[in-house]
């Protein structure tokens, strides 16, 4: 390992950003990090760890200030966006921060790119990547380039399109991609070159692939995938065409990820991703273990989310602030449109066995009341470009301010008594879910608030269209979840008294 250095890390509230920085400072490197909003690392364990700079990637006196000092910069941006200016966007911020890295003497610049073949059209996403690269690549500060194909890991978007694909659907209808040639890699190994990337001779400009050695076709990931998890077999069948927006709008459908996120993932897949050239085994050799194979890295990554292990996720954000404004408190409702469904029940189970299953709530356990009426609604924010019901939740029982539950996020929480979910499903204004709980007597006092802040007459017309629902879903909520305490109360009970 090369000697200890200050080092500066772009994207730690990203998926590799945010599994890169510990492992720096793992490594004996000093770890700065560039972000736009601090509080979204209030909540991370290596926060205290780590100095930060508040700026933004298009700040040139911003970026110059945080590269002081600065040995090595990891830029590990990459945006989803699709606008018509989103390459232009993607370039010029590189642009900025390749000068700022200049006019601070950082020493090398390492980058996270995408395999992809040469000559042919890339995606609007692949294209921009690649023409980050290109520019960092073109400046004064030497820059290190890896190109990574499908990313195995916990938390992936990759990875999770993939998992969902093959837990959902037995018989898979496909267009031609799922027959071209991938070569996937595991999160650690992409950490692994990430990391002795400051073991590269000093001036060293170049790009590398870096993959598993273990090439297959996207169909054959997806049926290795069924086997790994223990699975029957998944058939999957192809129609000679490519069709990549329209198979992108079905994996948004069937997956927890967005359609602005399946899309240009799917569109990414048109062609083949393996390396050409394995030139980085003479600067950095495997791990000692050697490269995880696709099986081990689904099997593990498995593990970490059967653990409720999961370090970050593709939709990584640690006490992160919610887009929309703070909910206000009730005297500042004077005056304005607000709309209230609120809900109290008392139960002879204690706040903290209460408090577990409000913690616990959403993904795979649910919202306690209808299933088929949650899965409707969030069927019905995916079409429109929503978060959908199937985002799931990183861990099944523990909770970070921050975090996505399915389509909400968590936007403030009191431990062991307040909850308070905001609404990123598409909607004609703005909505949060509030639950708590509060000793009372020998048991407790379970409250619920559905809040909706409505935007115009489509608002009001939207809470009085759902209004009806409203009765039956939100009493039943309340008394399956003080229900579902009492249960716990029953069941550690009897674990208790058996010898």
């Amino acid at each position: 390992m090369s000697s200890p250095q200050r080092v500066l890390v772009t994207g730690a509230t990203g998926y590799i950003g945010g599994r890169l920085a510990p492992r720096l400072l793992e490594a004996g490197h000093l770890v700065r990090v560039a972000v736009r909003s601090p509080g979204k690392l209030d909540h991370v364990p290596w926060r205290d760890r780590v100095e930060i700079a508040k700026t933004d990637l298009s700040d040139l006196d911003g970026m110059t200030e945080a590269c002081r000092d600065v040995h090595t910069l990891y830029y590990l941006v990459h945006s989803m966006g699709s606008s018509q200016q989103f390459e232009e966007q993607e370039a010029e911020m590189a642009r900025t921060v390749a000068l700022a890295a200049e006019r601070a003497g950082v020493r090398r610049i390492v980058y996270l790119s995408g395999l992809h073949p040469e000559g042919v059209e890339l995606s609007q996403h692949m294209r921009s990547r690649v023409r980050v690269g290109e520019i960092l690549l073109a400046g004064a500060v030497p820059a290190v380039v890896f190109q990574a194909g499908v990313v195995i890991g916990s938390g992936s978007a990759s990875f999770e399109m993939i998992r969902h694909l093959g837990d959902t659907l037995p018989v898979m209808p496909a267009p031609s991609w799922v027959n071209n040639s991938i070569e996937p890699i595991a999160v650690r190994d992409v950490l692994h070159y990430l990391v002795h990337a400051m073991d590269l001779p000093e001036g060293l400009n170049r790009t590398f692939d870096i993959g598993s050695r273990d090439v297959m076709t996207y169909a054959d990931a997806m049926r290795r995938y069924a086997q790994v998890a223990g699975l029957r077999r998944r058939r999957v069948f192809h129609f000679p065409l490519p069709a990549p927006r329209l198979s992108g709008f079905w994996v948004g459908l069937v997956t927890p990820i967005p359609l602005g996120l399946a899309v240009p993932l799917v569109q990414s897949l048109q062609h083949d991703a393996v390396s050409a050239e394995h030139d980085i085994d003479a600067y950095i050799p495997p791990p000692a273990e050697g490269l995880t194979g696709y099986r081990r890295a689904v099997a593990l990554a498995l593990k970490k989310i059967e653990d409720n292990s999961v370090e970050t996720t593709w939709d990584y954000r640690p006490g992160a602030t919610s887009a929309a404004d703070p909910l206000p408190s009730d005297p500042d409702w004077a005056g304005r449109t607000v709309f209230v469904d609120e809900r109290s029940r008392t139960g002879e189970a204690e706040p903290e066995k209460v408090w577990k299953v409000i913690e616990s709530i959403g993904g795979r356990n649910g919202w306690y009341s209808l299933p088929l009426a949650w899965r409707v609604r969030g069927a019905m924010d995916k079409l429109v470009g929503g978060a959908g019901l199937n985002r799931g939740r990183r861990d099944h029982t523990d909770l970070q301010v921050g975090e996505y539950v399915d389509w909400w996020r968590v936007e403030a929480m009191e431990e062991g008594h307040r909850l308070l979910l905001h609404a990123e499903m598409k909607a004609p204004g703005r909505a949060w879910l509030e639950l708590s709980v509060e000793p009372e007597g020998d048991g407790s006092r379970y409250k619920q608030r559905a809040i909706f802040f409505p935007r115009g007459l489509p608002g009001r017309l939207y809470w009085w269209g759902v209004w009806p629902f409203h009765g039956f879903i939100f009493p039943s909520m309340a008394r399956n979840i003080l229900s579902r305490a009492a249960a716990l109360d029953t069941t550690e009970e009897g674990a208790a008294s058996r010898p």
